[in-house]
């Protein structure tokens, strides 16, 4: 096949732009970062690379609309031909054109929840909480829908799982363009202000171009404390009180800001960075101590300057604001700890009562960060009482519109954040737990191993003695397989301590993660509930208990299909028996980012839980890639929080609950022939013969181990030789890097063959939100594969069996999901699709690169410079289709 003349790929590559059916804004965007990205490749690339890119993305683009093995050939060719320090470069122009397109999309999102909450109907939107709690009224009354706003709770928690591909100083530098797109958006057409911005960003994309992609090291666990603490500082310290303030402000309308709110603070967030040991050995006793430190500076220092910026702006004078008696009586306390503070302050602002205290509390506040024993608060809600005289003086003083405006969030951020940000939660693996503990009692010398355990319970103490009982406590015992496994969580901590000593207090948690583990949860439960520390545990808490459920090992376990049913049906009798023993369950959903990992949209899969399974109150794991794409942004971040919080709100609805009930008794038939049919398909291919060699050989599996994502090592053991003993993570972020997602999909295709009856299935797919969902992730799992290149990845290895099991598994899939979605692949979601496919070609070609590194890694006769050079290409591939298909494992 010929190569295309210049005019003719001008002329391709725009109509496949414009069949991209773009927002106009945001194709403006897209070409305006093309056009600098282009610009830096002529100037800062080597000769001629510009004309490789552009070569390799008309051919791409071909491909994919042509849909011809030769089209598909002709590209991969180019790809194969590129000399191997030009195939470098090529990589990472591509990399750094989906990290263009992917702010410019973000942007987007950005422009249009701006220009919705400058609507009149902004809180109309069907996924507010606004909405949701109007049509929870409707439904239970008003006074009972306002009981179970005020009793909501979100607690997503932040994991340092390795699935942030891009570097932080690439993070960095995309942020400071985002600003920058942001304010050319304000600029003139031609005018000089305009200019300077494109200069600026030109600038940027330059540093993008130059920065190296791949990290250089593992980074430590402190340094991904640090990471998270980014997204702290930058947005929810803030984009937290203001949700509540969006949401009172549509519940109360034009009084809202006079009165107290109706809204009490429903987020907490929760941390694992710092905390997670099971299979990290890196994460030490004295790491999960520092990383509660450094979270507590940072909420102290960011507590401390909201106190200080509200203080000066509190200027009421005593005779239009007179303070109440506890006012005075308070100033009269913080000015005898903090006599030379207390007598500038007083001289600056010497009619001005609420001023000086809100300024000496700001003081308070600081000597808390530094330690001072003489001026420090004990606790927040010492702080949170001293807020509270302050604002009924101000309340006293007829000043309302002080006392509930800025002064409210600023206790909401104490009430959210504490002192300690994010409660550290410690995670191990309940046969450490053994292993430890049988040592112990057999009395002989401690080792390495037992001394690290039994500090980290000492870690627990220490956190809770420094920050309180709040900043730490919750133990998550990961492969909990029997009541024991909970209770020696406790006979640990004794240890610890020592007869004399007192344990920490501790809420262990179980992590159910493996098919029969889950079958098995609720009599675990119901067993452990009455050993003496978790009964009094519950005495304490008002017989509250979580319970976490692994999505990730399940399905690489059974497959995800056989996966989302189990563990729908664990949850349904868990909080079953949960009802039955009066005890106030929340169920900690171990969703990953990807689909194969339980990924996918947070606010449809809520509203299809089981009934009563949710009420009120959802936790999850955010992780790797999730946290900067959900949180990066003050207004996606906001839009984020308000929705999956709609969803937790209206998941009791009765409506819902009825819905989802009914749906599972109907189609509970249907249900198990789909579990049967898909474990059976499922089993066929991990269970055959050589099966885990074969994954390693036709994936980059090995390789994306090699990426210095995080301090967590990929595999809990040494064996590639069992799937056992490979994190899910690597298996599904190998798998989507081949092109194949197949830990998002594989077996719905038989599954729904099975059941076979088509009119059923639609019906099932309109009625059944479990199904909705289940096939709605899979759509887009499937829409981000690709048929050729899988192929060719599948090749690589010498099992044509495995190989076609899996391409007509796919094609079964795709072929079903089509049927009941009625369209092509995420028709029904345009957005959505719109984003895909205009991703595909170039995602395309750096799969062909990393297709053609892969390839060489595999020949035995490759020398071990040419090994490390191929290797270094492929690694680079992997960053770069991350960014592309946005996400990882």
């Amino acid at each position: 096949m010929r190569d295309v003349t210049p005019t003719e790929a001008i002329d391709l590559v725009g109509r496949f732009e414009a069949g991209q059916e773009l927002p106009e804004q945001m194709r403006a965007d897209v070409r305006l970062l093309g056009g600098l990205l282009g610009d830096v490749l002529r100037e800062s690339g080597t000769p001629g690379l510009y004309d490789d890119v552009e070569r390799l993305r008309t051919a791409t683009i071909q491909a994919y609309t042509d849909e011809t093995d030769q089209a598909h050939e002709r590209a991969a060719a180019i790809a194969e031909e590129l000399p191997l320090a030009r195939a470098e470069e090529v990589a990472r122009a591509f990399t750094v054109y989906f990290h263009l397109v992917n702010l410019a999309e973000e942007h987007q999102r950005v422009r249009i929840l701006r220009e919705r909450d400058a609507s009149p109907q902004r809180e109309s939107a069907v996924d507010s909480v606004a909405a949701a709690f109007g049509r929870l009224a409707e439904e239970i009354g008003d006074d009972a829908a306002l009981s179970r706003l005020q009793a909501l709770r979100f607690h997503p928690v932040f994991t340092a799982h390795p699935t942030e591909a891009r570097r932080r100083a690439v993070s960095t530098g995309i942020r400071r363009l985002a600003d920058l797109l942001g304010e050319h958006d304000t600029t003139l057409p031609e005018g000089t202000d305009r200019r300077r911005v494109e200069r600026r960003m030109l600038e940027e994309i330059d540093t993008l171009w130059r920065t190296a992609p791949l990290r250089a090291e593992k980074p430590a666990p402190t340094d991904e404390v640090r990471a998270v603490m980014a997204v702290f500082d930058d947005t929810l310290f803030t984009a937290v009180p203001q949700v509540y303030r969006r949401i009172d402000d549509a519940l109360q309308g034009p009084l809202a800001g006079g009165r107290p709110p109706v809204v009490a603070p429903f987020v907490r967030l929760g941390t694992w960075v710092g905390g997670d040991r099971d299979g990290n050995p890196f994460v030490t006793a004295s790491v999960t101590r520092k990383a509660a430190a450094i979270a507590s500076e940072h909420v102290l220092l960011g507590l401390e300057r909201a106190a200080n910026r509200i203080g000066r702006s509190l200027t009421l004078d005593a005779a239009t604001t007179p303070p109440s008696d506890d006012l005075i009586a308070l100033w009269h306390r913080l000015r005898a700890a903090d006599e030379d503070a207390a007598a500038e302050i007083a001289k600056r602002s010497p009619a001005e009562p609420h001023r000086r205290v809100l300024l000496l509390i700001a003081r308070r506040i600081a000597a808390t960060g530094a330690r001072n024993a003489d001026l420090a608060y004990g606790d927040p809600e010492q702080l949170l009482a001293d807020l509270r005289i302050l604002q009924d003086s101000l309340v006293q003083g007829r000043a309302a519109r002080q006392a509930y405006g800025s002064l409210q969030q600023l206790i909401w951020q104490v009430e959210t954040y504490g002192f300690h940000l994010a409660e550290l939660e410690v995670r191990q693996h309940s046969d450490i737990h053994a292993r430890v503990l049988a040592e112990l009692e057999a009395g002989d010398a401690r080792s390495e191993e037992a001394e690290e355990v039994l500090d980290t319970f000492r870690a627990v103490a220490f956190v809770q003695e420094r920050y309180g009982v709040r900043a730490a406590g919750r133990y998550i015992v990961s492969f909990t397989r029997t009541a024991e496994d909970l209770a020696n969580v406790h006979r640990l901590a004794r240890h610890a301590v020592g007869p004399a000593g007192t344990p920490p207090v501790l809420d262990v948690i179980p992590l159910f993660e493996t098919f029969a583990d889950l079958q098995a949860a609720p009599a675990v439960l119901a067993e452990i509930v009455e050993h003496p520390e978790f009964r009094a545990r519950l005495d304490a808490t008002g017989r509250r208990l979580e319970v976490m459920l692994g999505y990730s090992d399940s399905s690489k376990d059974v497959g995800p299909v056989a996966a989302n049913l189990a563990l729908y049906e664990a949850q349904a009798k868990i909080a079953a028996w949960a009802r039955e023993s009066r005890i106030e369950l929340t169920l900690f959903h171990g969703r990953g980012g990807a689909l194969g990992r339980g990924g996918g949209p947070a606010n449809s899969a809520i509203l299809a839980q089981p009934p009563h399974s949710v009420d009120g109150r959802f936790k999850l794991t955010e992780q790797g890639e999730v946290i900067f794409a959900r949180y990066g942004d003050p207004a996606i971040a906001m839009r984020h929080i308000d929705q999956v919080a709609a969803a937790v709100l209206l998941a009791s609805a009765p409506s819902i609950e009825q819905r989802n009930s009914a749906a599972a008794a109907q189609y509970a038939d249907v249900a198990a022939t789909m579990d049967a049919a898909s474990r059976e398909r499922f089993f066929s291919l991990v269970k055959a013969d050589g099966f885990a060699s074969w994954f390693a050989t036709v994936t980059p599996m090995e390789e994306v181990g090699l990426l210095a994502l995080g301090s967590r090592p990929a595999r809990r053991g040494l064996s590639v030789e069992s799937l056992e003993d490979l994190r899910a993570i690597p298996w599904v972020f190998a798998w989507t890097q081949a092109r194949i997602n197949l830990a998002g999909w594989f077996g719905l295709g038989s599954a729904l063959e099975a059941v076979g009856d088509e009119e059923l299935l639609r019906g099932a797919y309109t009625r059944w939100p479990l199904l909705r969902t289940l096939v709605d992730n899979v759509a887009m799992s499937l829409a981000k594969a690709d048929t050729r290149i899988a192929r060719e990845y599948l090749q690589l290895g010498d099992r044509p069996d495995l190989a076609e099991l899996v391409l007509a598994e796919m094609t079964l899939t795709r072929d079903w999901v089509q049927r009941l979605t009625g369209g092509g692949l995420l028709g029904n979601k345009p957005v959505l699709q719109r984003a895909v496919k205009m991703r595909s070609p170039y995602v395309d070609a750096l799969s062909l690169l990393q297709l053609r590194a892969l390839r060489a890694l595999r020949d035995d006769r490759l020398s071990e410079a040419d090994g490390a050079d191929n290797r270094h290409l492929l690694l680079l591939s992997v960053s770069g289709v991350a960014a592309g298909l946005q996400n990882t494992g």
